[in-house]
């Protein structure tokens, strides 16, 4: 049997920072953002909330819609670039905060791939037989790495997180394909230092080539069609990334996930928090052939394909 995802859950803080607010301190506009990235606006996470409080919020969330007990969980992944603290790791504080008492945990760093990155590793322990639950989140709280007076990148992040339960699922159903990969030649051109810094050009060449290609790759890898792809969640970055990879794939614009426009780019947390919206507003239904892509720092990325349902 293979491993699927079982249930998901996401947190997004409930402040709202729109284009118009950003015009007020930095030189933009809405309709420059909007046309060139897709984003309206973004969360941003207060001060007293920081990533533990939102990937503990996402996880509770997935746990119930997989009706999975905490203390079944037996490993953690908690995929972020932006933990609350260099140790702990965010994977042992909210293991303490959910009760999961038998579950191993780790962080994962593979910037805005990281979610991918974490789903793979998940695979692996389950269909193994190592363990039958494992949890898997992705959060972000970029605020706090953002420069706000740096008008190419304050406008594009925003915080919040994402989860799912890993476990085997029914016959012909789950992860039937991945792809995982990096380039460090080109951490140079997305990186944090005091704050987060990204070099536009070459980030956005090599994500529209590097997106479009994993997708078509894990479609082919699971011994599909492309046309037998029913819907491309991509890492909400930036629509024209995302239209690039929907036209690889020769989807109509109805069958891409997109809430890019109303949280911005939240990094590890973005693929995960565009298919919770899905699936509560039922765009993706059992046994849809779904496919995941995503990029990031390092540079990194990622893609599965699965087949929808428990």
């Amino acid at each position: 049997m293979r491993a699927g995802l079982l249930g998901m859950g996401k947190y997004v803080p409930p402040t709202v920072l729109t284009n118009h607010d950003l015009e007020k301190r930095l030189d933009t506009s809405d309709e420059w953002i909007r046309t060139r990235t897709g984003i309206e606006e973004r969360r941003i996470a207060e001060d007293t909330i920081d990533t533990s409080d939102m990937a503990f919020e996402a996880a509770k969330d997935a746990l119930q819609s997989a009706d999975i007990r905490a203390d079944q969980i037996g490993l953690i992944l908690v995929a972020t670039v932006t933990p609350d603290k260099i140790f702990p790791s965010v994977a042992t504080m909210i293991q303490e905060r959910l009760g999961a008492k038998n579950a191993a945990a780790m962080d994962i760093s593979a910037a805005c791939a990281g979610f991918i990155y974490g789903i793979v590793t998940a695979k692996q322990f389950v269909e193994s037989g190592t363990y039958d639950y494992v949890l898997v989140v992705g959060v972000e709280k970029l605020s706090k790495i953002v420069d706000w007076e740096d008008r190419n990148t304050a406008v594009l992040f925003g915080d919040g997180a994402g989860a799912t339960v890993v476990g085997k699922v029914s016959e012909g159903r789950g992860i039937l394909s991945f792809e995982l990969g990096a380039d460090g030649s080109g951490g140079k051109h997305l990186h944090h230092d005091k704050y987060l810094e990204m070099n536009g050009r070459e980030v956005f060449k090599f994500a529209v080539r590097q997106m479009g290609e994993t997708a078509v790759n894990v479609a082919e890898k699971a011994g599909l069609k492309t046309d037998e792809v029913d819907y491309l969640v991509p890492h909400q970055a930036n629509i024209r990334i995302m239209e690039a990879s929907r036209e690889r794939l020769g989807l109509p614009v109805e069958k891409m996930s997109k809430t890019v426009h109303k949280y911005g780019n939240t990094s590890a947390a973005s693929i995960p928090i565009s298919l919770t919206d899905d699936l509560a507003e039922g765009r993706v239904k059992d046994d849809d052939v779904i496919v995941l892509v995503g990029f990031g720092g390092g540079l990194t990325w990622g893609g599965l394909c699965i087949k929808w349902g428990k």
